[in-house]
């Protein structure tokens, strides 16, 4: 078999010495269907010919018996074979035969019965030696090429093939041969998370539970918190969670309220209201048997906190300027935050927004009369806001977007046991108290649901100065809290403070496994048959 003649090493020579070698190959193998025209660009590197798209690719022969040997390249190396090879291209590859002097090479396919070589036009350099890739080879198949024979072309070629172009020719399963290509970037990630408002009840030591809520909500990261609405207990909840969210997201939020009860528990060490020697010892967690705890409940049945502390000593106050940052709270634009106080002069409630949120208003929300004076701000007194709103559901109307709220409730609405004992009765009373501004929260947003259903009201949205169809959800501690007595408000232990954390998170894990895909959906918590319960 003849050879093809050596390309010409200088650059004026005219690259017409390439055709007796086209005809040699053309003949050489008629049975195949790729393009006899490919075959000379591979086989063939004249000097004066225009670099293709795509890296050359050297390989050694296949099996196949070719009709005619083709001539070395200037590396001494054998170049495969045009129909032995598949190329590493993507499946509608740069043809060879576009003009070299174009940028943007021809994208269609060869169609194999219209063979047709264009003479290259003469390089300004010589092209670099080819460097050797890893083809896939494959047996010739009799349908219509999917590719010629780009892959001989000099790597040189990148220069002026704009990325995009060798992007299409190349990436089959990704970048091939040494240099990668360029992959598109990735989309911005979406939020798919579930938007809810959180109302967060007071108790005393129990808000340790609303820890243990939020802190597997956050853990679960499936919810997002649009607003936060808290009294006493609550209220502070609100604010370490607010300021934990603005400083560092969900892990910040979940840390801030580790950190908070921690200290909670640390100061409580020094308290002379412990549990005595025989309640650790039975697991019981009441302090009714502690004689500091029965002598400050009898005295505050007829001394005040002025009387009792005229110097209104709070350690609340210190642990809330510790660990609530109220420059992140309020410049966090993604959390909606509210407290709730009463009023004493009027007996109405007052909101405090984010960003009128100090640690006086937390310390308002949370003053217990028989415990702490009056909290004084910008000259009105106020006691704790559970009397009025515990929580208070009415700022999420126009605040924020979302129409889901998930209330975390402390204090029991219902108990089958009649109370007989002094501190007991006190307890019940402060709990009816505190519940009777939720149900009529409840009533009222159940009453305009109902009249939305029916179409007598418009709902708002979509420009409509309409109403607000409220989804309510729940998460309490049912009976594990019902069993807990009174005093237990007061205990401050770590233990405790743990064991009320694990029942809130076993609670909020429960809800999110039988209620999370009705969130945005419906309500789950069904108000008319909770008011209709004796």
């Amino acid at each position: 078999m003849a050879q093809s003649p050596k390309p010409p090493r200088s650059a004026g020579i005219k690259p017409a010495s390439a055709k007796p070698a086209t005809a040699k190959l053309a003949g050489a193998k008629p049975t195949t269907a790729k393009p006899a025209v490919a075959k000379p660009a591979a086989a063939v590197k004249p000097v004066e010919a225009e670099p293709a798209v795509a890296k050359p690719v050297v390989a050694k022969p296949v099996a196949t018996k070719p009709a005619a040997k083709v001539a070395k390249p200037a590396v001494a190396k054998p170049a495969a074979p045009v129909a032995a090879a598949k190329p590493a291209a993507a499946k509608s590859p740069k043809s060879a035969v576009a003009k070299p002097a174009v940028s943007k090479p021809a994208t269609t396919e060869p169609v194999a019965a219209k063979p047709a070589v264009e003479p290259p036009a003469p390089p300004a350099v010589k092209p670099p030696a080819p460097k050797a890739a890893k083809p896939k080879v494959e047996a010739p198949k009799a349908a219509a090429p999917k590719a010629a024979a780009p892959d001989a072309a000099p790597a040189a070629a990148a220069k002026i093939v704009p990325t995009e172009t060798v992007a299409t020719g190349l990436a089959v399963g990704g970048p091939a041969g040494e240099e990668a290509v360029k992959r598109a970037p990735k989309p911005k990630p979406t939020d798919n998370r579930k938007p809810i408002n959180l109302a967060l009840q007071g108790g005393g030591s129990h808000g340790a539970f609303t820890w243990g809520v939020l802190d597997r909500l956050l853990e679960d990261g499936r919810i997002a918190i649009e607003g936060i609405s808290g009294t006493s207990a609550g209220a502070m909840n609100a604010a370490v969670l607010a300021s934990g969210l603005a400083r560092g997201g969900n892990e910040g939020g979940r840390e801030a309220l580790d950190k908070y009860w921690r200290a909670v528990s640390k100061d409580g060490r020094t308290s002379p209201i412990q549990r005595s020697l025989l309640d650790k010892m039975m697991g019981n967690w009441s302090l009714n048997m502690n004689p500091v705890y029965v002598t400050v409940d009898v005295m505050s049945r007829f001394l005040s906190p002025y009387d009792l502390n005229p110097l209104n000593i709070n350690p609340l106050m210190d642990l809330i300027n510790e660990h609530v940052d109220f420059k992140a709270v309020q410049s966090c634009s993604h959390v909606h935050v509210f407290v709730s106080a009463t009023n004493v002069h009027t007996g109405k409630v007052r909101v405090f927004a984010k960003d009128e949120l100090t640690a006086q208003a937390i310390m308002a929300s949370a003053c217990l009369p028989f415990m702490f004076q009056a909290v004084e701000i910008d000259g009105v007194p106020y006691w704790d806001g559970g009397y009025m709103g515990n929580p208070a559901m009415f700022p999420f109307y126009d605040a924020v977007k979302t129409d889901d709220i998930v209330l975390v409730q402390i204090n029991p609405i219902i108990r089958r046991e009649t109370p007989k004992t002094a501190r007991d009765i006190q307890n019940r009373m402060n709990e009816i108290t505190f519940n009777a501004s939720l149900l009529a929260q409840l009533r009222a947003a159940e009453f305009v649901t109902r009249l939305l259903n029916q179409g007598k009201l418009n709902v708002k949205g979509d420009g409509n100065d309409g109403y607000r169809d409220l989804r309510m959800h729940r998460i309490d501690g049912a009976e594990k809290l019902i069993a807990l007595d009174a005093s237990t408000k007061m205990n401050a232990e770590w233990e405790f403070l743990k064991f009320l954390r694990d029942i809130g998170r076993e609670s909020a894990g429960a809800f999110l496994e039988r209620h999370f895909d009705d969130i945005g959906v419906r309500s789950t918590l069904d108000v008319r048959e909770e008011l209709a319960k004796e």
